[in-house]
């Protein structure tokens, strides 16, 4: 008797820098405790670029073929023994990180920070964690949230850097109601959800830094910053100390610009950049929070002097915990308004290669800007 062929599908593979292959695979049916997901959308995001482009995303290097993506929403096919909080043919988004709900940051509540997190699209851990860019995955059916009825795919898709900042906004002590005065260096995705939960929670003025005109306008036209200011672009600061003069006399000019010489409640720093973190420090109000978001340079010069005889609170923030609720609870109720707009492209899986190419490049053949480029059966 001849064996039964499994069922197959397919799966967007990288194997190094720039080399992505639409492969097809074995689809294994889910084990104890998965859900096995149609995945519907998945946005692309900066460290699957990076992984992409460079076959590593920081000091972690893809050892082994990985499919990346992990900004997800889809559709249960399937579940395995043990599941009871979900059936097939619901709607639910994915969150990516797997945590081991064993350790004393996840008796904490701060899962995020397990040291055993395993993160799909991610080659922190060996073996790696496959990520949302097939067409259908096995997932921990815990860390699948059902998607309310008005809530889109794609939708399910933004929660996953929208969790990142609830997090960081949770972590600043930003809530609603609060009428802050909110500040964000750079209006990438990231910057842009920034300004847009700020919005949500009633800041009283919502204002953003960045180099890129282009991006500024968009964040203008498109409501989600009051007030916006292009950085000057300068040569090279010679030394440390004059870094750290021309970061704290640019910022004086853009806060003189936006009438808040004082500085703001809240700056969120998206960029990861060190000229802007050292600019963020002096954007504070005296006794203000300064949050961390954006990852890029690993060593950092910080007029720390400045912070601590100011009481400025500097914040860092990873990932998110227990987040993913309310980013579907806001986006449901429409608390973020034209949030969809920063999803500037669309991409079957089998084109993959051409979105992250796209990334790359930054603006299409029309020149139109790239923000959210999403990929999938949408």
């Amino acid at each position: 008797m001849s064996p039964v062929a499994l069922p197959t599908h397919h799966a967007v593979v990288l194997h190094g820098s720039k080399d992505l292959r639409y492969e097809e695979r074995t689809l294994w049916p889910p084990q104890q405790g998965q859900a096995q997901v149609a995945v519907v959308a998945t946005g692309l995001c900066g460290s699957d670029l990076h992984y992409y482009m460079h076959g590593r995303n920081g000091d972690f290097v893809v050892q082994q073929p990985l499919v990346l993506g992990h900004e997800a929403g889809g559709i249960v096919t399937a579940v395995g023994p043990g599941v009871k909080n979900l059936v097939p043919g619901q709607r639910v988004a994915i969150e990516a990180g797997i945590m081991c709900n064993n350790c004393s940051f996840c008796a904490k509540g701060r899962y995020n920070l397990c040291k055993n997190m395993r993160f799909c699209s991610s080659a922190k851990t060996f073996p790696h964690s496959d990520g949302t860019l097939q067409d259908r995955m096995n997932h921990p059916a815990h860390v699948l949230h059902p998607l309310p009825d008005n809530c889109s795919f794609e939708q399910a898709a933004l929660a996953e850097p929208l969790s990142v900042l609830l997090h960081a906004a949770r972590r600043a002590g930003l809530a609603p109601s609060t009428s802050s005065t909110v500040l964000v260096f750079g209006v990438g995705a990231i910057g842009l959800l920034a300004c847009a939960l700020a919005k949500s929670y009633g800041a009283s003025r919502v204002v953003a830094i960045d180099i890129n005109k282009a991006r500024l306008d968009f964040a203008l036209e498109q409501g989600f910053a009051q007030q916006v200011y292009c950085l000057p672009m300068a040569d090279k600061a010679k030394t440390t100390d004059d870094q750290l003069r021309r970061a704290k006399e640019t910022i004086s000019t853009a806060l003189s610009e936006f009438d808040m010489p004082d500085g703001f409640d809240v700056v969120f720093e998206c960029t990861g950049a060190e000229p802007c973190i050292q600019m963020s420090i002096h954007a504070a109000i005296t006794g203000g929070t300064v949050m961390l978001v954006g990852m890029g340079s690993r060593n950092v010069t910080l007029p720390l002097s400045a912070a601590a005889t100011r009481e400025v609170d500097v914040h860092g923030s990873f990932r998110y915990a227990n987040t993913y609720p309310d980013a579907l609870a806001l986006l449901a109720a429409g608390r973020l308004p034209g949030i969809e707009k920063i999803i500037s492209h669309r991409f079957p899986l089998s084109e993959s290669a051409r979105a992250f190419e796209l990334m790359a490049r930054g603006r299409d053949d029309d020149g139109r800007m790239v923000l959210k480029v999403m990929v999938g059966g949408q």
